[in-house]
């Protein structure tokens, strides 16, 4: 039987979208949300035939044309001159799912009632989403201020039977989805159009995207910094709870915490070490991966609070008799929330790249570059200068778009956020940060075989002899891009609970 998610103003989580994409959980408006939309619909249509006030982008002109009147016989046009005239997105195609979660999140913000919307437009929407009906949408053209105004045309472009659409793994016309669906396009009517391109759901779509792909990872760089630990025979003290307990911040509590539990019962843990000291890169793992944690936790709330908001402009009120020209669009919220979060995931990938170095550089009775017969074979010498790459383009990708504006709309779109080029910045460095601890697994797991035969913990050993089915040890020499494209996809494929990892 299939599962539905009514769509009402019960609170999205990152969690609950989560289990809505993979259990592909159809999507149906709730009575309440029917009623919420239909509600500030007939409000509209009420206002709009018993007034001559202005109301911008309803019977007016767009950004800087905002002052210029349009006739009621033109409001239809208006409306889809504005879709087809924002379609300018350029650049690579946008991810399936970022598409999906845009989908998914244009249609939250329409069923609250404050679009002016009709039920026949979110009701398409819905149809586009249950069906896998896609529309291609391309990564530049927003400035993340009056919303991601041209992602958000070509999202509904298809609506009009205009534009592509993926659809079955081919991309296909509007019009062509429109006729094997038997659907007429749609004819907007006053305010449709803005309500559907302002909003801010190319951005929040990549930063859902993001928060549950660093999610994982984030819990991922603390198990595979356990495999690192183990191979580079390092303390445990560092990871003692009186030390964190003295500053206790909370993600370095947990990360701690966790560090123990996942090494509780290995033999390598527990023999005598000859190092007092560690690199900062293992004995600090709790406060460098801690402060990521606690700003995961912080981007989380911002993104919880914007995916559960109403983001286009103007606002109707019916009940207070107000329609309100705001600014709910401004993606700044988002783009400083999504720059901080691509610095937190940065720091992840640096440190890990660091343990690597640590892991190859013939130290604590390992070989040069983990490999027998150094110099004959190279060994791990190259997968750590493909980390350090990696992380070296991290650190350009991380400077912070949201400090950027460009004035637009003849003067009168002054202020912008740039959010939408802090999320495709974001997902690049969400990307990057895989690699790189894919590379470290890789190196970790090898490490970790001159260290037998003690044994490191039954949860260490299962995870490397996992690994090791997909990814085996390196004798000699062989071609490591793809044992390097084989453990990140081990990575991709591995299950960790949800409670653990929404727990970070």
């Amino acid at each position: 039987m299939q599962e539905f998610h009514y769509i009402s103003r019960e609170i999205l989580d990152i969690a609950s979208i989560q289990e809505i994409l993979e259990t592909n959980k159809k999507l149906a408006l709730s009575d309440e949300a029917k009623v919420n939309i239909e509600k500030a619909r007939n409000y509209l249509d009420k206002k709009m035939e018993s007034s001559e006030e202005p109301f911008y982008g309803i019977n007016t002109g767009f950004g800087s044309l905002c002052n210029v009147k349009i006739s009621k016989e033109n409001l239809v046009q208006l409306q889809e001159n504005l879709v087809i005239s924002h379609a300018c997105g350029t650049g690579d195609k946008v991810d399936k799912t970022i598409i999906r979660l845009m989908l998914l999140l244009k249609i939250q913000s329409l069923s609250y009632g404050h679009s002016g919307i009709t039920q026949e437009v979110v009701l398409r929407l819905i149809d586009f989403y249950n069906e896998g009906i896609l529309p291609v949408i391309y990564e530049q053209g927003s400035l993340g201020a009056s919303g991601d105004l041209a992602p958000l045309a070509h999202l509904s472009l298809p609506l009009l039977g205009r534009g592509e659409v993926y659809y079955k793994d081919e991309i296909v016309s509007g019009k062509e989805i429109l006729e094997k669906f038997n659907w007429k396009p749609l004819k907007l009517h006053s305010k449709e159009g803005l309500a559907l391109l302002n909003g801010t759901q190319f951005m929040s779509a990549h930063a859902v995207y993001s928060l549950i792909e660093a999610y994982k990872l984030s819990y991922l760089a603390d198990a595979i910094s356990c495999v690192s630990i183990e191979g580079f025979d390092c303390n445990l003290s560092p990871f003692d709870p009186l030390i964190h307990e003295i500053r206790p911040h909370r993600g370095q509590i947990k990360t701690a915490q966790r560090i123990l539990d996942l090494l509780d019962g290995s033999e390598i843990a527990s023999k005598e070490k000859e190092s007092v000291q560690d690199p900062y890169s293992f004995r600090c793992i709790p406060q460098v991966h801690g402060a990521s944690k606690d700003t995961l936790r912080f981007v989380h709330q911002t993104v919880k609070t914007e995916i559960n908001s109403v983001t286009d402009n103007p606002n109707i009120f019916a009940e207070e008799d107000k329609i309100i020209s705001g600014g709910n669009f401004h993606g700044q919220p988002l783009a400083l929330a999504m720059d901080y979060l691509a610095m937190a995931l940065a720091e992840l990938a640096n440190i890990s790249e660091r343990r690597v170095y640590q892991l190859v550089s013939g130290l604590r009775d390992l070989p040069m570059f983990l490999v027998d017969d150094p110099g004959l074979n190279n060994g791990f010498m190259i997968p750590q200068y493909t980390a350090a790459s990696i992380v070296s383009q991290n650190k350009q990708l991380c400077t912070p778009a949201s400090i950027d504006s460009i004035v637009s709309s003849n003067g009168q779109e002054d202020h912008v956020s740039m959010g939408a080029n802090s999320a495709t910045k974001l997902v690049k460095v969400v990307k990057n940060l895989k690699t790189v601890l894919a590379i470290e697994l890789f190196n970790a797991s090898q490490a970790l075989y001159y260290r037998e035969p003690l044994q490191s913990s039954p949860f260490i050993m299962q995870l490397v002899s996992s690994f090791r089915t997909e990814v085996p040890l390196v004798k000699q020499d062989k071609v490591m891009a793809e044992e390097m494209e084989k453990a990140v996809l081990f990575l991709d494929q591995f299950s960790v609970d949800k409670e653990l990892v929404f727990c970070s």
